[in-house]
Formats: C-alpha cells, sequence, structure tokens
C-alpha cells in the first residue's frame, strides 16, 4: 500500500508541475513575442524617421547594418506603381503589408509562429524607402527551459522524499487502525488504536474507532449483566413454581389456596418479564404499530394513575397529582399512557412514600415528569439508564427492560426522556413529545 500511495503522491505532484511549467512557458512565450513585437515597431519607427532626411537611404542603411552587425533588417523600395524593389524577409507576406497606411507613416506589424516583424516606411515624392525588421523568438526560451527542466528534477526528488515519510506515517496509522478492526472483529474488544491526536482524517478514524470499542465493550457488559439478571428473574419464580407444584402434587401443601396464589404471582411475574422482553424487542425491530394523531396528554395520564393507583396504594406510596397544563401532542394515544405507565411502575417501585405527575410545555415540547421521594440515580448512570440490559443496582430485582421500553417509545414518537434531580429527594424523570399542530389539534 505505502508503494501505491508514493506513486500516487508522486503523480500527482509530477501533473500539477508539468501543467504549472507548460503554462508558465506558455505565458513567458507569448510575453517574448509581445515585447519583441513592441521593441521592433519602435525600432523601425525610428529607423523610417531616420531616413526621411537622407539622400540615399538605402545606402545609408547598409551602412548601418554593417556597422552595428545588424540582423533581420531588410531595406525595400516601394515604387508609384506600387511595386516593391528588394526581398521580402522569409515569414513576412507582400499580403501582410498595408502600403497606403505605411505611406502615410504608420508602423506595422506581426507574427508568423516564432518570427515577429515589424515595417516602417519613409514617405518621399518618387520613391518610398521600407524597412522591415524581424525576430525570431525561441519557442523553449533558450536557457528557461533548462533552467525549467532543472527545478523539476529536484522538484520531483523533493517531491518523492516528501511522499515517501507522507505515507509511510499515514500508512503506519492506517494499519494501527486496520489492526485494531481486526481484533475487534475477532471479539477483543479491548483493543484500541494508539496516536489518535491531532485533527486530521486519519486522528478522527482512529478516534472513531476507538468510540466504537468503548460503546461495543460497555454494551458487552450491560448484556452480561442483562443475562445474569434475567437468568436470576427467570430462575426465582421457576424454583418456586417447581417447589409449589411439587407440594400440591405430592400432598405436603398445608393451604392449596394459598399455594395457588403463590403460583398465579410467579406465573404473572414471569409473564411481565417475557412480555418486555418481547416488547422490546419489536421496538427494537421496529415491528409494531404507531398511529400518529392529537393526543390530549391530560386525559391520557390521568387514565394511567387511575390506572396504576391501586398498585401504588398498596405498596405503601401516594401517587399524587401535579398542576396540569392543556396540552395537546402529536402521537399514538396507547403508546404515551404504555410510556407514562412504564415510568409510574419504576417510581413507585423505587419511592419512599410519595410519586407525584405534572404534565407541562418545556421548550416547545409537551412533558410529562414523574418524580419520586427515593434514593434517586446516580449522576454517572444518567447516559446509560435508558440503554438496554441495563440494572439500577437499587434491590429493586428489575432488568432494566421497563426505562428502555419508554426510551424507545417516547424516540419513535418523535421525542426524548431524560433523568433529573427531583425536589422531592429522589429522580425526575422528564417524557418531551412533540406538540400537534394548532390547526389539526383542537380538543373539545
Amino acid at each position: 500500500m505505502t508503494r501505491r500511495l508514493l506513486l500516487a503522491l508522486v503523480g500527482t505532484a509530477a501533473t500539477v508541475l508539468v501543467v504549472a511549467g507548460l503554462g508558465t512557458l506558455l505565458l513567458a512565450r507569448s510575453g517574448a513575442r509581445s515585447e519583441a513585437r513592441a521593441e521592433l515597431e519602435e525600432q523601425a519607427g525610428g529607423l523610417s524617421e531616420f531616413l526621411r532626411d537622407r539622400e540615399r537611404p538605402g545606402a545609408t542603411l547598409n551602412q548601418l547594418r554593417r556597422g552595428l552587425d545588424l540582423d533581420g533588417l531588410e531595406f525595400l523600395v516601394v515604387q508609384g506603381d506600387g511595386g516593391l524593389v528588394g526581398e521580402l524577409p522569409d515569414g513576412v507576406e507582400r499580403s501582410d503589408l498595408d502600403l497606403v497606411r505605411l505611406r502615410r507613416g504608420e508602423v506595422l506589424s506581426g507574427q508568423d509562429g516564432g518570427l515577429v516583424w515589424a515595417a516602417g516606411a519613409a514617405a518621399l515624392p518618387v520613391r518610398t524607402p521600407l524597412v522591415v525588421l524581424t525576430r525570431r523568438v525561441d519557442p523553449f526560451l533558450g536557457s528557461a527551459a533548462r533552467w525549467f527542466a532543472v527545478a523539476a528534477g529536484v522538484t520531483l526528488v523533493a517531491a518523492a522524499l516528501v511522499a515517501t515519510g507522507v505515507a509511510r506515517r499515514l500508512t503506519r496509522r492506517l494499519r494501527a487502525t486496520e489492526t485494531a478492526t481486526r481484533r475487534l472483529a475477532a471479539g477483543d474488544l479491548g483493543a484500541r488504536v494508539a496516536g489518535t491526536e491531532g485533527s486530521d482524517e486519519v486522528a478522527t478514524l482512529g478516534a472513531s474507532v476507538n468510540s466504537l470499542a468503548s460503546a461495543l465493550e460497555r454494551s458487552q457488559g450491560l448484556e452480561r449483566s442483562f443475562l445474569l439478571s434475567v437468568s436470576h428473574d427467570l430462575r426465582t419464580p421457576l424454583t418456586a413454581i417447581r417447589g409449589w407444584a411439587e407440594a400440591l402434587a405430592d400432598g405436603t401443601a398445608t393451604d392449596p389456596v394459598e399455594a395457588g396464589r403463590i403460583l398465579e404471582a410467579e406465573a404473572n411475574r414471569l409473564d411481565r418479564l417475557v412480555a418486555d422482553l418481547l416488547e422490546l424487542a419489536r421496538l427494537r425491530a421496529g415491528r409494531f404499530s404507531l398511529r400518529d394523531e392529537p393526543v390530549d396528554l391530560s386525559d391520557v395520564v390521568a387514565a394511567v394513575v387511575a390506572g396504576v393507583q391501586p398498585a401504588a396504594a398498596a405498596a405503601g406510596v401516594a401517587l399524587e397529582r401535579g398542576p396540569d397544563a392543556d396540552v395537546v401532542v402529536q402521537g399514538d394515544p396507547e403508546r404515551v399512557a404504555q410510556a407514562v405507565a412504564g415510568l409510574l411502575d419504576n417510581a413507585v417501585r423505587h419511592a419512599g412514600s410519595r410519586v407525584l405527575v405534572t404534565v407541562g410545555v418545556d421548550a416547545a415540547a409537551a412533558t410529562v415528569a414523574v418524580e419520586d421521594d427515593g434514593p434517586g440515580i446516580a449522576p454517572e448512570d444518567r447516559d446509560v439508564v435508558f440503554e438496554r440490559f441495563w440494572t439500577s443496582g437499587r434491590g429493586d430485582g428489575g432488568t432494566g427492560l421497563g426505562l428502555a421500553i419508554v426510551a424507545e417509545l417516547c424516540a419513535a414518537m418523535g421525542g426524548a426522556v431524560a433523568v433529573e434531580d427531583s425536589p422531592l429527594g429522589g429522580a425526575r424523570v422528564v417524557i418531551r413529545l412533540p406538540l400537534a399542530d394548532r390547526a389539526a389539534a383542537t380538543v373539545t
């Protein structure tokens, strides 16, 4: 991979260098032509003015040419009928010369490939002396092209050295990331990518892999805790059911009615656990029905509180209603009731003696706050309390599915749930749901 990356970097540098160099050469060549053309125009104009005052302009020009060793200078005579006496230089055609303009004293110029020319004339009564200057511009700009070749070679060598260092550094970090991901795929959730400092893409990739590994490791720990908790919750009622069933079968049960009640309670406990597991599985898989309609939140909460009152009274917990706001949310009334019931069940099991339920509006969202005077939830557990498989460790024997189900239901309806401190001394769990469109949420 290092070789491929190195070749790619060097190839890119070479391409950029060639394109930039060619562009520079073309611009320099164009500039050289323009500069040469301007110089020739100035020289042609000066020579034509100089020859105007000479009796024998041709001889004078030849003397100048020999004395100054001039090259690319031709002297012609324009006769009265427009004919030319003398030879035009190569690259300059008769059609290129506008004699009318030349006789008016104008200087003409042009170019043909690498040849640049300029012409000027001295208007005399009989004959018109005509001077044509030419110059060839080197298409490769002579030594400039050689220096460019040298600079290109040096740049390519430097690019190769820099690319080698960059490629090795990148591939070393990428290989470390690849090794970590292979270990993660093999089940080693303790694998991490070293050297994730910095803000470049490779460091960000390594940090993302480390974050994923941490999440997987935490999820595995929660799953193990969940399996232990579920195993305990299943074993306890099954042991009780088997024991009482054996007692009834061999006639050692002194009170068959009481034994039946115990069997019924343990069966209900098993049924609740299995129902929670199935409900959570359906929620995670998206295989559940969900209506989307305006819901009077106060009515739903009132109905749920009335249904939980007997269980709260039996547990010695006072279930109270706070001041309710007239709020209409958008969601499924049955799923809203299920989420509120989950919070109330959790609060009643952990409350010391009091649970308070309040309906309100907070930051353009409807809220249902359930708070208790129990031991509360530790701040370090609030980020994971709604995750599957989490157990509170507060001695309630729960499996951690109740709050996970509440979180899944709220998310499915576009809401959220969070834990706060309660003025009662325990936990305050708040559900936030989107408000219904007022135009379609008229509740009578």
